[in-house]
């Protein structure tokens, strides 16, 4: 099973970034292998619509849970279209999200946000 966590750096150390589609890249983890990849989303996290793109992306990735601290309704509707669970994620590490998501600790996320723009 593979997750992806918004990180702001390339390590396992790191913190998770507060938002799902403005996070500069995403760790994919393979629970199976323990496989580590990152994907480098700050081009996209500069546009318009970056949570629908994100969440896109992870999908088509083959993603199956996501753990973040924050989700968009419309990055949640099209997470849930492609069968992906949405987790809110705890304080602290990657890794430290990672080993409770292992141990079922972490809870789905119920609380989707729409991000308010000021004209």
């Amino acid at each position: 099973m593979k997750i992806a966590l918004p990180v702001s750096a390339k390590s396992m150390n790191a913190d998770l970034y507060d938002s799902l589609g403005r996070a500069p890249f995403f760790l994919l983890y393979n629970l199976n292998t323990k496989e580590t990849d990152y994907l480098d989303h700050r081009a996209v996290a500069e546009q318009g619509a970056s949570g629908i793109r994100a969440a896109q992306v992870l999908a088509d990735n083959g993603v199956r849970a996501v753990i973040t601290p924050q989700c968009g309704k419309n990055a949640e509707k099209i997470l849930r279209n492609s069968e992906v669970l949405v987790y809110q994620s705890i304080p602290g590490s990657i890794q430290r999200n990672v080993e409770a998501f292992h141990k079922e600790e972490l809870s789905l996320m119920t609380d989707f946000k729409s991000r308010k723009i000021d004209k």
